[in-house]
This record gives structure tokens, C-alpha cells and sequence, in this order.
């Protein structure tokens, strides 16, 4: 393929950037961050090198569960401002060459939900079987996303006079995607904002859509997979190039089947949660061999497939894919306070708290989230090492107000601190001490360094197309990996330990004359023969080395 053709399948070499509107910017001075508020943050997000703009949920909600406890579908939610506003900020992107995705949430809706108050009135109702009933509590029934919150999975409802089924929140019935009538709204939902100018979605929790009641096999979609592939299809009937990013905590394997194996013709991308969590058992261990082993057993992908690496989200660091035992290391390690933990499966702090504030682990962890091999997603706030408020209380508590400067409120309201949505981040980490304004001039900032992680990350294409190698070498500490694609080869260096290292490798397929150009340093190194080489790595050290074979014309 020629570098030209990376446009038509962009989310392969993409920076995907995740906010929370409510939380963002506040414009009117009301406590909520808003559409007027984001448009005027466009700037930052372009000069920090966002390519895809992700917005969590915007609909109107009662606002139990962030927003994702939806009333209505095709709306806005009043708070954040009108549909005027959203398509200024998706038409101000565009302008600034970002394109925008949305969460699609429709494994749920909110109670208050036009289809559930009338699902609930009348056993007759058209919209009875939108959702899942049942006259006694099933006995195999399914456990909860959410344990300790919720009981089970199954509430009764007076006026209806059964019960009905919701995997998350009591207050968020289950839509029952066996019925075509919903799965031809969510075909409405889908049409409708891609026609407002979207370029694809986020969809929320992948295998709880698709997997039915859980209960009765023969109530369940005789074709889940098809489904997804009828959804992929009228994603790219309606916008040849937009995109479904899935939500799925599932092992590689059956991650597999999401994308649509060989074919590709499923989600589009999907995080790589597995290789996540490895990465924090390794930084706990300050031991490169947990993340290696993972990445070694990732598997190849379509070539219209990607996977999304992150470091960070907007829920719990879930580790559930650890065993028991490595669980409670990374607790120990990270978050060894009940109040850091939620349902016991994650930890609710952001990536520098854990790190103890040492800016080497930080930009070590950044650095590996840039190089790896996949398309890179941050989380608001990650550009500047925000920290968590534990008073917010779970989820919530890396989800606190966007730090812009040290006055009032970290720039984010003019509105008294009591009407913000959720506090700003206090001790060590609040505005003061953390925030946009003082980042952006200071050269030597994590804001800057970012910056040019994400200059290189997109000139360097072969990550983001590449094929992945581990590369073998004496030190556990060490991470050692290389990507290679017909636009070139890069290397790259990751030190999980504090003591300086000298790593000898073996650069395989490389010819006389060839050199390694540092990315990131102005240094050049001169493979010797038999593709020998040493390099050094500082503590917690990392480089990205470009592969010159004699008369490339690639730049260093």
C-alpha cells in the first residue's frame, strides 16, 4: 500500500481522545461543562495532535449513572446545550481535521425512558417486549456487572407486576435485542447521528448487547454476530469510512470473533484490555515479562481491524483478566485503600497517583502507549498527569472537572464549587498545581512531551500498520519490541526498572550500512555486523529507534 492510502482506513494510525462534556469546559457559568465550552477547547485538542474526538454520553438523563442511564436517544441533554451546538463542535473539528465518535449505549435505557413508562403500563403495550419480563426471578439468572451495588440482575416493578431483567443498575432495564422492533430503533439511533456528522461510535459493552437474556437460549438472537455485521454494514452504507470502537473485556480469542475474524466485517477496533492490565502487573514488578508475554500472544487482525491501546479509561482500571493472587498485587501496589478499589475488580485512580508523581514512570508508560503497535486513546486530563478525588466516590472519581489554569475552579466554571457536577481534584494534583496554562509554557512539561509523542506516534505510520515482534534480549526489566510494515521498521526500548541498562539486540534482516536513528533524541547508532547492536537505557528509560537501511529516504 502506498502512505496515501492510509486515509481510507484512518482509525488505523489514529489519536483518539475520550471526554466527558459535563466535565470538560463550562461556557454559560452553570457548573456543567457544555457544547459551547468543548468548541472553544477545539484548539487545544488539535494543537495537541487529537485526530478522533470521543464523546461519552450527551443524551437527556437523569444523570443516576454519568449519563449513561439515557431518556432519549436522538436528543441532548438541555445542561450541555441543544443539537445547534453539537453539530458547531463536529463541524469545528472537522475544520481542525478531527472527526468524532459518540458512546453508543443501547444495551439499556433509563426507567424514566418513554418506552419503559409505557412497557410498564400496559402488558399489552407495544413496547412491552422491548424489554425483558419475567413473572419469578429466574433461578439461573446472570450475575451483575455491578456486585456489591446491586443484589441481582432482577427488579420488581409494581405497576408492570413482574420483574425485569438489568444486567447493570436496577434504574437500567435491559432492551431485549432478540426483538427486531429494537433492533430496528438501534438502526434508527445509528442512521440519525451519523447523519448529524458523527464518524462512528463507541459501543458500550459489546458482549452484554449481543448476549440476550441469559436465561432462555431460545429467546436469545439466533445470530448475534450477524447482527453486529448488519450494523457494521449500515455504519458503512451510511459513511463509507466511520467506525465501531467495542467495548470488549474478553480474552484475545473471543475478541477475535468480534472483529470478524479473517474477514473483518464487525467492530472495527476494540481495546485491548489484556495487555492493559499486564501492563500494570509489570509496572508493579518493575518486570517487562508479563506485558511481553501478552503482547507475544496477540493475534493478527484483519488489515481493516485495529486494536485500541490505553493506559487509562473512563471506569475503573478493571484487572479482572489477572488471577487472584496478581489482583491483589497491583491493589497492594496501586490502590491499597477500599476507597481506590470498586467491585472488587478495580482501582479508581489515574495513572501519576499511582506512580507516586515520578515523571520517569510516566512518560516511560506514555512512551510504550505511543510505540505499541494499534491506535492509541487517552483520556481527558491524561495530557497534563491529572490526579482523582476518592470523595467523588467510585467511577466518578477520575471523571472530576478539566484543570485549564490555577484560578477559580481550575478554569474549568465561573460557577460557585457547589454547582460544579463534581469537585475539582484536591492535594497535590488540583489546578494549582496541575493545569493546562502552566503545561503549554513550559517546554519540559508532560503536556509537551505528549505533544511530541504524538508528532512522532504520526509519522510513524508502521505503528499503526505494522506487524508486531518481540525482540529477544537478556533483561527482565527491559521491554524490547519492533514493528515492521512496508512503510518501515522502528524499535523500541522500555525500561521498567530505575537502574540504567545496556541492552544488546540483534536487528535480524538488516544490511550492511544500516542505522537506527533515536526518534525521540537527536542520536543516530550504526548497526554492526550481523545486525549487532547495543543501546542504553536510563532508568525507567525509553527509546523509539527508527530502522535507515543504506539509501532510505525515510526522515529520522
Amino acid at each position: 500500500m502506498r502512505i496515501s492510502d492510509t486515509s481510507d482506513l484512518w482509525w488505523k494510525n489514529a489519536v483518539v481522545y475520550c471526554l466527558d462534556v459535563e466535565t470538560y469546559m463550562d461556557w454559560n457559568g452553570d457548573g456543567f461543562g457544555d457544547f459551547e465550552g468543548l468548541a472553544h477547547r477545539l484548539d487545544h485538542l488539535a494543537d495537541l495532535g487529537v485526530t478522533c474526538l470521543w464523546l461519552m454520553p450527551f443524551y437527556p438523563t437523569p444523570d443516576r449513572d454519568d449519563g449513561y442511564d439515557i431518556t432519549d436517544f436522538y436528543g441532548v441533554d438541555p445542561r450541555l446545550g441543544h443539537l445547534g451546538d453539537l453539530v458547531e463542535v463536529i463541524r469545528g473539528a472537522r475544520d481542525r481535521g478531527m472527526r468524532v465518535i459518540a458512546d453508543l449505549v443501547v444495551n439499556h435505557t433509563s426507567v424514566k425512558h418513554p418506552w419503559f413508562q409505557a412497557a410498564r403500563a400496559s402488558r399489552n403495550s407495544p413496547y412491552r417486549d422491548f424489554y425483558v419480563w419475567r413473572d419469578e426471578v429466574p433461578k439461573n439468572a446472570p450475575a451483575s456487572v455491578f456486585p456489591g451495588d446491586e443484589k441481582g440482575v432482577w427488579s420488581f416493578d409494581e405497576r408492570a407486576g413482574q420483574y425485569y431483567l438489568h444486567r447493570f443498575y436496577r434504574h437500567q432495564p435491559d432492551l431485549n435485542v432478540s426483538n427486531p422492533k429494537v433492533r430496528e430503533e438501534v438502526g434508527k439511533v445509528i442512521g440519525y447521528w451519523l447523519e448529524l456528522g458523527l464518524s462512528g461510535f463507541r459501543v458500550d459493552a459489546v458482549p452484554f448487547f449481543l448476549e440476550g437474556t441469559g436465561v432462555d437460549p431460545s429467546e436469545d438472537l439466533a445470530d448475534p454476530h450477524g447482527y453486529l455485521r448488519e450494523l457494521r454494514e449500515l455504519v458503512s452504507r451510511r459513511q463509507g469510512d466511520a467506525i465501531l470502537l467495542g467495548e470488549v473485556n474478553l480474552p484475545f480469542k473471543e475478541q477475535l470473533t468480534y472483529f470478524g475474524g479473517k474477514d473483518g466485517d464487525e467492530l472495527s477496533m476494540q481495546f485491548d484490555f489484556e495487555s492493559m492490565q499486564r501492563l500494570y502487573l509489570s509496572l508493579v514488578r518493575e518486570d517487562a515479562r508479563p506485558l511481553a508475554r501478552t503482547l507475544a500472544k496477540r493475534p493478527a487482525v484483519a488489515l481493516s481491524s485495529q486494536w485500541a491501546n490505553f493506559v487509562r479509561n473512563h471506569d475503573e482500571l478493571t484487572l479482572d483478566k489477572l488471577s487472584e493472587s496478581e489482583r491483589q498485587e497491583v491493589f497492594a501496589a496501586f490502590g491499597p485503600e477500599p476507597e481506590m478499589q470498586a467491585y472488587g475488580r478495580g482501582i479508581v485512580r489515574r495513572l501519576p497517583t499511582m506512580l507516586g508523581g515520578d515523571p520517569r514512570r510516566i512518560r516511560m508508560a506514555y512512551s510504550l502507549l505511543f510505540s505499541l503497535p494499534g491506535t492509541p486513546v487517552l483520556f481527558y486530563g491524561e495530557e497534563i498527569g491529572m490526579g482523582e478525588n476518592l470523595a467523588a466516590g467510585g467511577r466518578l472519581a477520575v471523571r472530576t472537572p478539566m484543570q485549564w489554569s490555577d484560578g477559580k475552579n481550575g478554569g474549568f466554571s465561573s460557577a460557585r464549587q457547589s454547582q460544579l457536577p463534581e469537585p475539582v481534584t484536591p492535594d497535590g494534583y488540583g489546578p494549582e498545581h496541575v493545569n493546562v496554562n502552566r503545561q503549554r509554557r513550559d517546554p519540559d512539561s508532560l503536556l509537551h512531551f505528549i505533544r511530541n509523542l504524538i508528532t512522532r506516534y504520526r509519522a510513524s505510520p508502521e505503528i499503526g500498520w505494522g506487524e508486531l515482534a518481540i525482540l529477544e534480549q537478556p533483561h527482565a526489566a527491559v521491554l524490547a519490541h519492533r514493528v515492521t510494515s512496508s512503510y518501515g521498521s522502528m524499535i523500541a526500548l522500555h525500561n521498567f526498572s530505575p537502574d540504567a541498562i545496556s541492552v544488546p539486540l540483534v536487528v535480524e534482516g538488516s544490511e550492511e550500512g544500516a542505522r537506527l536513528s533515536d526518534l525521540l533524541h537527536d542520536e543516530v547508532t550504526e548497526i554492526g555486523r550481523g545486525g549487532k547492536v547495543e543501546l542504553t537505557l536510563d532508568g525507567y528509560g525509553y527509546r523509539w529507534l527508527r530502522v535507515l537501511e543504506p539509501g532510505s529516504r525515510r526522515l529520522s
